[in-house]
């Protein structure tokens, strides 16, 4: 498995697979092709039905030079491989200089053709299952944020600027307010809910959660900077979870880098075996892995268990299975934004409901991301990022 540092990164949204990965991938072929005179870039798939809605034309307009790109949207054709794909293609005048192929398979990362899955740039963790991290970790008598801190060399340094990245965006949603960009124009609402929270008498921890959920959410809606958690779509939930505990609940800064590490260890293991790709699984690969995320971290910051971490991600993920990807209008917004706040509640839930327990139960998370994967592939294609089905296609 990749380094934490492969699934937490600082980006612009609105979506990790149709902006930020083909922001990097535009950025690798002008570097590869500095000469070419014009560009031609294919989007094929979901890419191509709501790359508009994703700012996917845009952001590679603006990387490969807008007055020498070509986008064009092949509504046509879809890889089985994976349905993110993209086709570069660089010009010497009307002369074929280049091409490449390549996907892009969620939380900004890149594939080519017929690449393993499962592979990444740096191979760094030798266990590949929670089961055998977990058998590991008993075996050594550690705990998961040791077992992230020995083989992940300097995620903590790291993860410091994570925490103080996803701060900032919080700070910056909760003082924005009028209407998101976009045909929809959805109103911001983290600022007034801070504020009922601030107003409440008691100061209503589910105001102050929602609240941080929706300000980091509504900030990804308007392609402001954010961390992906593991996705761009689904970046409010853990930061949510995260930054209640450092404010309503007191724990200090070193306490909620820690709680990423525990997040960040189970993102990767549903990153590399399942998906955290809307476009190929549905919603259940970004905010059902958020969720998963947000409540291991809460799980631990109550002091629990690595058997009772992982059944507080294990209950996240299994009460989001089948969950749709199909935003209206094609943009991260409805039900996007809700579904940030939501989630971070119900991660909230299971990892209180798993404190409750010894930590043994009968499904292991590593059942259910085997199951995720098998309902994302057999969910119909209007229900993974298409904009063709679900709530999209009973917009007003």
């Amino acid at each position: 498995m990749d380094s934490l540092r492969n699934l937490y990164k600082i980006g612009n949204g609105p979506s990790s697979s149709h902006t930020m990965g083909p922001q990097i991938a535009s950025q690798r072929f002008k570097d590869k092709n500095p000469n070419a005179t014009k560009y031609s870039v294919e989007l094929f798939g979901s890419l191509a039905l709501t790359g508009k809605g994703h700012l996917t034309d845009y952001i590679i307009k603006k990387t490969l030079g807008d007055n020498k790109t070509e986008v064009l949207f092949n509504l046509d054709q879809v890889y089985s491989y994976h349905t993110n794909a993209m086709k570069f293609r660089a010009y010497i005048n009307d002369d074929l200089l280049d091409e490449w192929l390549v996907f892009s398979v969620g939380g900004g990362a890149l594939k080519e053709l017929n690449e393993p899955r499962d592979t990444g740039t740096i191979d760094i963790y030798p266990h590949k299952s929670m089961k055998e991290i977990l058998t590991y970790c008993e075996e050594e008598k550690i705990d998961l944020v040791t077992y992230v801190q020995r083989f992940d060399q300097g995620i903590y340094e790291y993860l410091e600027k994570i925490y103080h990245s996803m701060q900032e965006t919080i700070k910056r949603g909760l003082a924005a307010d009028g209407v998101l960009p976009g045909r929809l124009q959805v109103k911001r609402r983290s600022k007034s809910f801070y504020q009922a929270y601030l107003n409440s008498p008691n100061k209503s921890f589910p105001k102050l959660l929602f609240s941080y959920a929706l300000a980091t959410a509504e900030e990804n809606a308007s392609a402001g900077v954010i961390v992906t958690s593991p996705t761009c779509g689904s970046s409010g939930v853990l930061p949510a979870i995260l930054f209640v505990a450092k404010d309503y609940h007191h724990h200090k800064k070193d306490t909620i880098i820690k709680a990423l590490m525990v997040a960040g260890l189970i993102g990767n293991i549903i990153k590399f075996n399942g998906s955290i790709s809307g476009a190929e699984v549905g919603c259940q690969g970004e905010i059902g892995v958020a969720c998963a995320m947000a409540s291991a971290a809460e799980a631990f910051l109550l002091k629990g268990t690595n058997k009772q971490i992982e059944y507080a991600a294990e209950i996240a993920l299994e009460h989001h299975l089948g969950l749709t990807c199909d935003p209206v209008d094609g943009v991260v917004q409805i039900p996007c934004i809700e579904r940030n706040a939501i989630a971070s509640a119900k991660a909230f839930d299971a990892a209180n409901y798993a404190l409750l327990t010894d930590g043994d139960h009968y499904i292991s998370l590593d059942d259910v991301v085997k199951v995720m994967m098998e309902t994302g592939l057999d969910l119909h294609s209007k229900y993974k990022e298409t904009s063709t089905g679900g709530l999209a296609s009973n917009k007003k």
